[in-house]
């Protein structure tokens, strides 16, 4: 390859870059993605342009061959299909915007085909985990007043502990007894409260709140957010989900269960409880019912297991 093919590559490449910023700027102003969504995009876009590097692959004049060279080096990494789909996934829609913005006009991506993600239901917690998870939070203190209020609302709503992380008091509204939520591109969702969450949260916010939010350094700062950490601080995803940890660790429960497995419990009770489908994929804010059907297939094997345990010929 001439010296001249090589520059050209070069500049194709440092263009890219240019282009992969645009492009989560696009998803940040325009689409409203997330800050994970973004910061995920973002990771497996900049190790693609690594790729390309190292390989000599102009990105903007990319073969399908050369894509399949990618997935086939995702794979020989040890990637499982989950994660190699969210890396081509990034890549879609990247070259789609590249298309539309007229930076390229071949889009090789738009024929690959993602691995199949074998289908595995979600972990979802019996009602005496659950319990044994509240009681570990049986307690005055504030500590403990929070923690219920946290748990209470994950059980309560269905929540993603991003969503819970974003709540601002503001949000409950215990007039109407319910939840307003913001979920993926900060689309709202309300959801109603059953009475023991919204007790939970009311003590939490009437006497255990403003001890914590006495503590921050700069009060006007968390003045808004619902949970506050020991120190004052407001309470990130990360931060949330530590406690959950901690709590499912004092519970002598499943280490591996996250607070998405109170996700999974939510929508597995409400199908149990009669809801119909439609119902539980607005409670829990899914975009296509297909998401939310993997929940019936939880009812059922738990119905089956019922009846094998409980039928004298079973």
């Amino acid at each position: 390859m001439s010296d001249i093919d090589a520059q050209a590559r070069s500049a194709s490449q440092e263009q890219f870059r240019t282009y992969i910023k645009g492009f989560i700027a696009y998803d940040g102003a325009i689409r409203n993605l997330s800050s994970n969504t973004l910061r995920g995009y973002t990771t497996d876009l900049q190790a693609f342009a690594d790729w390309t590097e190292r390989e000599a692959v102009n990105p903007l004049t990319i073969s399908h061959r050369e894509l399949r060279g990618y997935l086939l080096d995702l794979t020989r990494a040890g990637y499982s299909e989950r994660t190699i789909n969210r890396h081509l996934s990034a890549l879609r829609s990247l070259y789609k915007w590249l298309v539309r913005e007229g930076a390229i006009q071949t889009n090789a991506m738009s024929a690959m085909a993602s691995p199949k993600i074998p289908k595995t239901l979600p972990h979802v917690m019996s009602h005496a985990e659950v319990v044994r998870l509240f009681k570990t939070c049986e307690g005055a203190d504030v500590e403990s007043v929070r923690d219920t209020a946290f748990l209470e609302l994950l059980y309560a709503s269905g929540a993603r502990i991003s969503e819970i992380a974003n709540l601002s008091v503001a949000d409950v509204d215990f007039t109407q007894r319910q939840l307003t939520l913001f979920g993926k591109g900060s689309k709202q969702r309300i959801v109603p409260l059953y009475s023991h969450a919204l007790i939970a949260v009311k003590t939490y916010v009437e006497t255990a709140r403003p001890q914590l939010v006495a503590k921050a350094s700069a009060a006007f700062s968390v003045s808004h957010t619902l949970f506050i950490s020991i120190r004052g601080n407001a309470m990130s995803a990360a931060a949330l989900r530590k406690v959950f940890e901690k709590r499912i660790a004092q519970a002598g429960l499943d280490p591996t269960l996250t607070p998405h497995a109170m996700r999974h419990t939510f929508a597995t009770v409400m199908l149990d409880g009669g809801a119909d489908l439609r119902s539980v994929q607005e409670l829990l804010g899914h975009e296509s019912l297909s998401t939310t059907q993997i929940y019936t297939h939880i009812s059922v094997s738990r119905l089956k297991e019922a009846t094998k345990q409980a039928h004298p010929r079973g």
